[in-house]
């Protein structure tokens, strides 16, 4: 019995994401030379680097197992988002302001709205009641009405002032991604040492069944190394195509950013925590979908405030549309609302899906000159 239900299937995530990686080489055949349509550069692209995120994710998830827990846990929080953080510099190089600001914005919401929604449709199809630990999710949604914060006083500021005080307004956004940055790091002594019993869940009880047995060291850096350089490849096709798909799909670049990005970036991550759900792990699933948008909010994008100053055309400010701004404090007041009791059920899931569909139906009718004012 126990030997029939552990036999792998033909169609599992890992042979799924195994096959993806076909479009690694089709991708660059199709840009080097083929010079085939941007469209379908983006497209191959985009479906390139979902193999590659996963497979950074499991060498990183790999090098953790060997080097402890403390350190472990603070590899997986800062390749937790590596992909879409390659994809944000490549943009960020290339001038897209919208789109990265855009990524960022669709990272948060489809991590807390899109990846916990799924979770809890999925764990709840086989649980009726799932619970999680209330005082670490109550963290988490902590955590993100600061980021909720760091975005709205920006875009307040802009209202008020206008065109008049870009100065302002940059040395206001750069100081900001100073605090969310600091606050980001004590998050980290709080959740790796000081209080990480919390985080612990029973995610680590089977994790050597899971995993197997470790994997050597130089093979895991190895294969992090390539994947990371395979991810920085597509991501240069992906921003290079991005404009121009756009505009042939009657997209907005926020659009691209919000929705098609961010689900690119994290669907390794996705799977995960959809995986754990089902496995009744609900401590771990919604740390990696809450922590995940935390990571955006309080690391990734100060990091890019910083890295403009040294690799864009002009430094990036953190002011965004304010459909952005919108999206986020929804997504910031429900977890807040769903961590509340610490359970979750599949009606739960539902609604949080249905709120994603909405904002991402309003993002894409969401017309380009209407982002112009506040990008």
């Amino acid at each position: 019995m126990a030997t029939t239900a552990s036999k792998p299937g033909l169609f599992t995530a890992a042979n799924v994401m195994n096959l993806l990686l076909v479009f690694v080489p089709v991708a660059m055949l199709m840009e080097w030379v083929f010079h085939s349509s941007p469209a379908a550069i983006f497209v191959v692209a985009c479906l390139g680097i979902i193999p590659l995120a996963g497979q950074m994710g499991h060498a990183t998830e790999e090098i953790a197992e060997r080097v402890g827990e403390g350190v472990g846990g603070l590899l997986n929080a800062t390749f937790g988002n590596a992909a879409e953080l390659i994809i944000a510099i490549v943009a960020l190089r290339a001038g897209l302001f919208d789109l990265v600001k855009a990524s960022i914005t669709g990272s948060i919401i489809g991590n807390v709205l899109l990846v916990f929604g799924l979770s809890a449709l999925a764990g709840g199809l086989k649980y009726e009641t799932q619970r999680f630990n209330r005082t670490a999710a109550s963290l988490g949604s902590t955590l993100l009405v600061l980021s909720g914060v760091g975005l709205v006083v920006p875009a307040i500021f802009h209202m008020l002032v206008g065109a008049t005080a870009p100065g302002a307004e940059r040395n206001l956004s750069t100081e900001i991604a100073v605090v969310l940055m600091v606050t980001y790091i004590l998050s980290l002594v709080f959740t790796l040492k000081t209080h990480r019993h919390l985080y612990m869940g029973d995610a680590g009880t089977d994790a050597e069944v899971a995993h197997g047995p470790a994997k050597p060291m130089g093979r895991s850096i190895g294969k992090l190394v390539l994947a990371t350089i395979g991810v920085a490849v597509m991501a240069e096709f992906l921003v290079g195509a991005a404009t121009e798909t756009a505009e042939a799909l009657g997209w907005s670049e926020v659009f691209v950013g919000v929705i098609v990005v961010a689900i690119i970036g994290n669907a390794a991550e996705h799977s995960t925590a959809i995986i754990m759900a089902m496995k009744n792990k609900m401590d771990a699933a919604i740390n990696i979908a809450v922590g995940s948008s935390i990571q955006v909010a309080l690391f990734v994008a100060p990091l890019l405030v910083f890295l403009s100053y040294v690799i864009a055309p002009q430094p990036m400010d953190l002011i965004f549309t304010p459909l952005e701004v919108l999206a986020v404090g929804l997504c910031v007041g429900i977890m807040a609302f769903c961590s509340n009791d610490g359970e979750s059920h599949w009606m739960e899931g539902v609604q949080l899906l249905a709120v994603y569909v909405i904002l991402g139906i309003a993002f894409y009718f969401l017309p380009a000159a209407a982002t112009a004012g506040a990008h």
